[in-house]
C-alpha cells in the first residue's frame, strides 16, 4: 500500500474512540506498553460516545414506570425511546416487540420459555452454547457442522422435511461464528425454515457489532444480541421480533412491571392479568442505563456509517490473515474455507504450542489480550481441532474429556475501535514467539498458564 493510499484509507475509515485506548500495562520483560485489546468477541470496549452519554444521564437517573416525579418521567421516556432506537437499528417490522434482557444468553432462554407446546427446535452443533443449550425442554434436533454455506442450507432443508409439518418448529442459527468469524447464509436459512413452516431466531451477538442487521431483509422472526459486544458493556441485551409467541407465553419472570392488574379471589388465591407488551417479560426494575447504553451504541454505529466500518474492519481482517498465513506453524480454523466472508474474529492453533501458553506469552511479553480455550462452543472446536496436528505441551493444558486429547485454540478479535498498531504488534509477536520462543518461564496456576513470578 502506498503512502497516499494508506493516508486515504485512514481518512475514510477512522477507528471509533473507545475506553481504554490509552491504558498501559506492565511487561514481564520490563517497562510498559499500551494495551492491545484483541478480545472483542468476548466483550468489546465501550465506545467513548456511549460512556459520555451514560455519564450525562446518570445525575438524572430515576425509577422507570414507577413515579410521577420529573426524574422518573425523564427516565421512562429515555427507556422507551431506547426501545424505539433499537427497533430502528434492527429494522423491525411494525408489529415486532423489542424486549430488553441481560444478554444474548438471557434472550434465547426467554424465547425457549415462550415456545408453544410440542415445538421442535433445530440447531447446528456449531452454535455458541448460548444458542445451543437453552432448548432442553423442547424436542431438539442437533445438526452436524456443515462445510459450506450451501451444505448448511441443504442440511437444514433435509432435517425440516422429516418433521411433522403440522406442529410448531424453530430454527436457531448464528449470524457470524464466534470461533471462525465466518458469516452464515442467514437469508437462505430463513427461506428454508419458512418454506417448511418453521420460524427462525438469529443469534446476532457476533454479527450486530460488525454488520447491519435487518429483520426485514434477512426475514428472520427474532434476533438476539448483547450490549457488551456492541460497545455498550452494561449487562444488557435484546430480544426483538414477532410478538405472538411472546404474548401467549407465561412471563419470563413473575413480578411487578409484568403484571397489569393483581387481585385477590374469594378463595384466598390471586388473579393476575399480565401485560401483552414487551413489559410482560421485563418484570422488576429494568436496567435503564443498560438499555440507554445499547441505544447510544446503535446510534453511534449508524452515524459512523456501516460501509465505512465494514471496509476498515475488512482491511484489518485481511492484514491479520495475511500475517498468520506467513507463519507455517499457524493453522487458522475454518468451516467454510479461506474465501468465506467473515468478521473480525479469527481462531488458530500453533503447532508445537499449547494455546494457553501462547496466549499467556502474548499478554505478558507484548501487552496483547486475546482469548484461549474452546470459546463456549465445545462441539464446534472439537470438530475443527479433532485432526489438527499440535503438540500440547504442559502449561495451561486443560483436562480432556474421557477418550479425547486435550484441545484448545487461540482467538484474536477486533472491531471498530482497533487501531492498526494493535494488529501490527500482534502479527509481529506471533512471528517472534514461533521463531524465538518465549523470553520468560511459565507455569500452570489455578488452571491458567501464567508467568513465573
Amino acid at each position: 500500500m502506498s503512502v497516499s493510499t494508506a493516508a486515504t484509507h485512514q481518512a475514510v475509515c477512522p477507528q471509533l474512540p473507545v475506553l481504554g485506548r490509552d491504558v498501559t500495562v506492565p511487561l514481564v520483560t520490563g517497562g510498559e506498553v499500551t494495551y492491545a485489546a484483541l478480545d472483542y468477541a468476548a466483550s468489546a470496549p465501550a465506545l467513548q460516545r456511549v460512556w459520555d452519554d451514560v455519564a450525562a444521564y446518570a445525575p438524572y437517573y430515576g425509577s422507570v414506570h414507577r413515579g410521577a416525579g420529573y426524574l422518573s418521567q425523564l427516565s421512562t421516556d429515555l427507556f422507551e425511546n431506547a426501545r424505539s432506537t433499537v427497533a430502528e437499528f434492527l429494522d423491525c417490522r411494525d408489529d415486532d416487540q423489542v424486549v430488553f434482557t441481560r444478554s444474548t444468553t438471557d434472550s434465547l432462554n426467554l424465547l425457549a420459555r415462550a415456545l408453544p407446546a410440542g415445538c421442535e427446535v433445530f440447531v447446528f452443533e456449531t452454535e455458541h452454547h448460548a444458542s445451543l443449550l437453552p432448548w432442553q425442554d423442547a424436542r431438539v434436533s442437533y445438526l452436524d457442522a456443515p462445510r459450506t454455506p450451501r451444505q448448511a442450507v441443504h442440511t437444514l432443508e433435509r432435517a425440516l422435511a422429516d418433521r411433522d409439518p403440522h406442529g410448531p418448529a424453530l430454527v436457531c442459527v448464528t449470524g457470524a461464528s464466534n470461533v471462525t468469524g465466518e458469516l452464515w447464509p442467514v437469508r437462505e436459512l430463513a427461506a428454508a425454515a419458512h418454506a417448511h413452516g418453521a420460524r427462525i431466531v438469529l443469534d446476532a451477538a457476533q454479527l450486530a457489532p460488525h454488520h447491519p442487521v435487518s429483520l426485514r431483509d434477512l426475514d428472520v422472526d427474532w434476533v438476539a444480541f448483547s450490549g457488551h459486544k456492541l460497545y455498550a458493556p452494561f449487562g444488557s441485551g435484546v430480544l426483538a421480533g414477532r410478538a405472538d409467541w411472546l404474548r401467549a407465553a407465561e412471563p419470563y419472570l413473575a413480578g411487578g412491571g409484568a403484571s397489569r392488574t393483581v387481585s385477590r379471589r374469594q378463595d384466598g388465591g390471586v388473579d393476575v392479568e399480565w401485560h401483552e407488551s414487551a413489559a410482560r417479560h421485563e418484570a422488576g426494575s429494568p436496567n435503564v442505563i443498560g438499555a440507554y447504553a445499547i441505544a447510544s451504541a446503535c446510534k453511534a454505529l449508524t452515524e459512523a456509517g456501516w460501509d465505512t466500518l465494514v471496509a476498515r474492519e475488512q482491511h484489518l481482517v485481511e492484514k491479520v490473515r495475511t500475517g498468520l498465513a506467513g507463519v507455517p506453524e499457524v493453522k487458522v480454523l475454518s468451516l467454510f474455507g479461506d474465501d468465506a466472508p467473515r468478521v473480525g474474529v479469527i481462531s488458530f492453533v500453533v503447532e508445537g504450542w499449547n494455546s494457553s501458553h501462547f496466549a499467556a506469552a502474548l499478554s505478558a511479553e507484548y501487552g496483547i489480550g486475546v482469548r484461549d480455550g474452546l470459546f463456549c462452543a465445545h462441539p464446534l472446536l472439537r470438530t475443527l481441532l479433532g485432526t489438527s496436528p499440535q503438540t500440547q505441551g504442559e502449561c495451561g493444558a486443560p483436562e480432556a474429556a474421557p477418550g479425547e486429547k486435550s484441545l484448545n485454540a487461540i482467538r484474536v478479535s477486533f472491531g471498530a475501535g482497533t487501531p492498526d498498531e494493535h494488529t501490527d504488534r500482534f502479527i509481529t509477536a506471533v512471528r517472534e514467539l514461533v521463531t524465538n520462543g518465549t523470553q520468560w518461564t511459565y507455569h500452570t496456576e489455578n488452571g491458567r498458564c501464567v508467568p513465573v513470578a
